[in-house]
């Protein structure tokens, strides 16, 4: 697949909580760009452009062209992290790219055939499990969405990991390296069960949320 999106990024050399903050008040966004045999380096974007890339969900299931100095690197962006309380983008991880060796990227999943489906057709309603799924597979093989085919579920029915039509080249890795672990895709319930379950969820509001630093 083809690059889509293009970044231009500055190297940097100061480091540290002072630096990066010097940097964001300037309308730059630290990152680091790692993997394969060469160092990591320190980067800065353009607070502008990166926020007008990552307006296009595509650029999380894209090779993406970093541009540093007039050299262009082949990329995915593997990490990325927000202010807690705005939408402003703090830093990016990118990670380069070999044709010849295999990535894992988070890939969307695109449903099909719920308003047809033989569930929904019958009152059910379509739960989304998952919005995208992690794949391995080399750069020129990494596909741009995988679709989810619905109208054929009925009422408790459910599609999984391994119902999933991918391409020659690219593999699920929970199911290949996650134990074989055949998540739910997505699934349709009755409209009173997905009512029970809309209401389970709206008990827990006030529960505070803790991050994982593991």
């Amino acid at each position: 697949m083809a690059s889509s999106f293009e970044f231009k990024a500055e190297r940097r050399s100061a480091v540290g909580t002072s630096a990066a903050r010097a940097l964001r008040r300037a309308g730059k966004v630290p990152a680091v760009l790692y993997g394969g045999e060469e160092d990591p380096v320190l980067l800065s974007l353009d607070k502008f452009e990166v926020s007008k890339n990552l307006e296009n969900v595509a650029v999380y299931s894209h090779i993406l062209t970093l541009g540093i100095d007039g050299k262009q690197e082949s990329t995915v962006l593997k990490g990325l992290q927000r202010h807690p309380s705005k939408s402003v983008v703090e830093h990016l991880d990118f990670q380069r790219v070999s044709k010849m060796e295999k990535i894992r990227v988070h890939v969307p999943l695109n449903f099909l055939g719920e308003d047809v489906s033989v569930g929904v057709k019958k009152g059910g309603v379509v739960t989304h499990n998952m919005v995208d799924v992690e794949v391995s597979c080399l750069p020129g093989d990494l596909p741009d969405h995988i679709d989810v085919e619905l109208a054929s579920i009925d009422v408790g029915g459910a599609v999984h990991l391994s119902e999933l039509a991918v391409s020659d080249g690219v593999e699920i890795y929970a199911l290949v390296h996650g134990g074989g672990q055949d998540l739910v895709v997505a699934s349709i319930q009755s409209g009173r069960i997905a009512d029970e379950v809309e209401e389970a969820g709206g008990s827990d509001e006030n529960t505070e949320a803790v991050d994982d630093e593991s």
